[in-house]
């Protein structure tokens, strides 16, 4: 369980919100629109109304004491930028801010923010991944050239063991884990047989496996 600030309540704030507590996160809740506040007070583990481009106010929060301090702020970005810096400058741990355009990632993460979320292009470039590779059903960006995706195993390698395909040496992906119908397999052994139907979580550079997804099947 993670203890988990989060501050801006709009939709996406509340998004963000509801997934935490469903995996059991204790979060608190700050906003400084109080009848945002009063409507989601009781789901969560406390609820504050406070403007936290104010120190005063945000240093009453006991900043380091929370695993992630999440700034959800879509709407104002010297708000976002400000309460970022502060948060950072009041001793937090990790800070997650939020972004809109590329240029507010970058002075996010020069002013506090140790990750930023931006979550119009991280939709768009999911969405456009699935479109153009084939067998992509979900991916997880790591850095800006390596990531790690649940792919189709090609048809072709039904039938067939690890050690005699040696996808690694050949297209440069790592297989994690492999997902059959009813149970996964975690580091497979050379000797695991492909089934028609398997699917697998793989690390590797993102453009040679979306190149190894597009790939014409062959033997």
């Amino acid at each position: 369980m993670k203890s988990v600030l989060l501050i801006g309540m709009g939709k996406f704030g509340q998004t963000i919100g509801q997934i935490l507590l469903s995996m059991g996160d204790d979060v608190t809740a700050v906003d400084r629109r109080e009848e945002i506040i009063n409507a989601i007070a009781p789901r969560y583990s406390d609820a504050m109304i406070a403007n936290c481009t104010d120190i005063n106010a945000l240093s009453t929060l006991d900043i380091p004491s929370f695993d992630a301090c999440i700034v959800a702020i879509g709407d104002d970005f010297q708000s976002s930028l400000e309460i970022s810096s502060l948060l950072k400058e009041l001793g937090a741990k990790h800070v997650v801010s939020r972004a809109t355009t590329e240029i507010q990632r970058k002075f996010l993460l020069r002013n506090g923010a140790d990750e930023v979320i931006y979550p119009d292009r991280d939709i768009a470039e999911k969405l456009a991944v699935k479109l153009n590779a084939s067998r992509v059903y979900d991916y997880v960006e790591l850095s800006n050239d390596y990531a790690v995706f649940e792919l189709a195993v090609p048809a072709e390698w039904a039938g067939r063991t690890l050690q005699e395909i040696n996808p690694r040496r050949k297209y440069d992906i790592n297989i994690l884990t492999i997902k059959q119908s009813d149970e996964e397999v975690f580091v497979p052994a050379a000797q695991y047989r492909f089934s028609e139907g398997d699917h697998m979580i793989v690390f590797g550079n993102i453009q040679k496996t979306l190149a190894f997804t597009n790939r014409s099947p062959r033997r």
